[in-house]
């Protein structure tokens, strides 16, 4: 699973900026072993020695990396994990996972399915086909995920996703 990516160097001992998507905004941290592209779980691996913020920048320092010549070779590589280090919490799901569940209404209603999740600044978002509307992942409109059922229930404003009760109201 793709962790993030690396950066410009930082400083004098060969520490990296590491841009984190979603999943490894939590899953990088000291200890961790991270994966180099050009594919995952490729050979190359790294252990993240330290992991810290920095005026909002997440800065790793990483194993046999002590210098900003040895950093700055490894700008611009993604970094991967393995989907067993991942740990998930209660009520966090990977994309993956959601991407393809039906979506209905508290009245079982469907109104179409997840095609992608999108992760903005505020909340992350459901995109939803046929149409391309847009699900806040927030528990006002998010009542279930079942992924056994393979279905979220969704209990949002007419005409979030369906033109016709836009129409009607």
């Amino acid at each position: 699973m793709r962790a993030g990516s690396l950066g410009a160097p930082h400083g004098l001992h060969g520490e990296l900026t590491c841009r984190p998507s979603p999943v490894g905004a939590d899953a990088i941290a000291a200890g961790a072993t991270l994966y180099l592209d050009p594919a995952p779980f490729h050979d190359e691996h790294v252990r993240v020695v330290s992991a810290r913020m920095h005026h909002g920048k997440l800065l790793l320092r990483l194993e046999g990396v002590a210098t900003p010549e040895h950093a700055r070779a490894l700008n611009g590589r993604n970094v991967w994990l393995r989907r067993n280090d991942v740990v998930l919490g209660r009520d966090e799901y990977l994309d993956e996972q959601l991407i393809g569940l039906r979506i209905v209404d508290t009245a079982e209603r469907e109104l179409g399915t997840v095609a992608v999740v999108r992760h903005f600044p505020a909340q992350d978002c459901l995109v939803v086909d046929p149409g391309g509307g847009i699900v806040p992942m927030v528990r006002e409109f998010i009542k279930a995920i079942d992924l056994e059922s393979a279905r979220i229930v969704v209990d949002v404003p007419p005409g979030l996703l369906d033109e016709s009760l836009a129409e009607e109201a």
